[in-house]
């Protein structure tokens, strides 16, 4: 499988690392931490030489509860982040966390390369027509309502065939918009209990009748933290065990906090499978 970012042809026949930047003070794990040009810079750095093949640079936090900012905040945080990023890493490839048509087209023009929407365009009616006019790789998320209502949104008949019925729609959908290069994320932790997550990495392999470039995003989140009775600190392990099997069941891409740890998963199991 591959995806056309700005004429190259990125393969997944070997899966890649997006590694995690948020620039908001209020994310689960890391927020308040990238608040500089040299945290930002070094936090860069430091992903890249351990094997980041996409940053995803995020200026809204999604978590539970998380605060909503306007649309001008969001880009005071995010476009001055894309630009810097560029200006130093130039080759770097930079996805950008946003539900926002305007954000997003902002970001492009920016420098950025990848719109990671997690609402799948479901909050911004603009969304698929701003990416199919960008001609941008999207990857396109599942998630019931937004983030301040999104664990009210559980009640499934099955998580797995509903997911994958939203998916067979939403592509139809984007492609019909003009959307040539998708991305699929199955949500977890986003409108799924602890127990539906686990449900659905136990299925995961089933998104790979999409024949899309599937996205992982489990990176030390409360289905590892709960499990283990710990925190988000001290989930690296556990964020680890996830990203193994999501690998052995087809993942393309890891969206990790923890970039060495995760390439380590990518060439343990790339040796497995030969």
């Amino acid at each position: 499988m591959t995806i056309n970012i700005k004429g190259n042809l990125i393969n997944f026949s070997i899966p890649k690392i997006m590694g995690i930047l948020n620039v908001t003070p209020d994310s689960f794990f890391d927020g308040g931490r990238y608040d500089s040009r040299d945290k930002v810079l070094k936090q860069v750095e430091k992903m890249i030489i351990s094997g980041a093949d996409i940053i995803d640079v995020g200026g809204y936090s999604s978590r539970p509860g998380a605060k909503n900012i306007s649309i001008s905040e969001e880009l005071k945080r995010v476009i001055p982040t894309i630009k810097l990023i560029k200006e130093k890493f130039p080759k770097t490839l930079i996805s950008i966390d946003t539900f926002r048509s305007e954000v997003a087209s902002e970001s492009i023009i920016s420098g950025g390369d990848i719109i990671n929407d997690i609402s799948g365009g479901n909050l911004d009616t603009e969304m698929f027509k701003t990416v199919a006019k960008l001609k941008t790789p999207y990857i396109l998320m599942h998630m019931r309502g937004n983030p301040s209502n999104m664990m009210s949104n559980t009640d499934y008949h099955d998580v797995t065939k509903e997911i994958c019925k939203y998916f067979s729609k939403m592509i139809e959908k984007a492609k019909n918009e003009g959307i040539n290069d998708i991305i699929i994320d199955p949500g977890f932790g986003f409108s799924k209990t602890t127990d539906q997550n686990y449900e659905l990495l136990n299925n995961l392999d089933f998104l790979n009748q999409f024949q899309r470039p599937l996205l992982v995003g489990i990176s030390r989140k409360s289905m590892i933290y709960k499990i283990l009775n710990t925190t988000p600190e001290k989930a690296l392990n556990g964020s680890s065990v996830l990203h193994t099997i999501s690998l052995l069941k087809g993942a393309s891409i890891l969206r990790t906090h923890d970039v060495k740890e995760a390439t380590e998963c990518v060439k343990i199991v790339s040796q497995l499978k030969g």
